[in-house]
């Protein structure tokens, strides 16, 4: 038992440290360049048709959650009459 675990502690360390970097590219002024940029576009919705999307969504879950609670509340100011 305590040799499997003193193998799988050294499989474990060689994947971590021997494996190669990746290289990765500096995406940052690209990115800087599109938000910065002056179109007229809410900052918000200048990241793609995801953040669209996203921006959409959470509008109707706004809206449906805003209405549910509206409802909720006008059914509990008028209790139903027991008989």
């Amino acid at each position: 038992m305590f040799r499997h675990m003193i193998a799988v502690q050294q499989v474990a360390r060689r994947s971590i440290c021997s494996s190669a970097r990746r290289q990765v590219d500096n995406k940052v002024p690209q990115k800087q360049k599109i938000f910065q940029e002056d179109n007229g576009m809410p900052i918000h919705l200048k990241g793609g048709s995801g953040d669209a999307l996203l921006y959409r969504a959470t509008m109707a879950l706004t809206v449906l959650g805003v209405g549910f609670t509206l409802y909720e509340l006008v059914k509990a100011s008028f209790p139903q009459k027991r008989d």
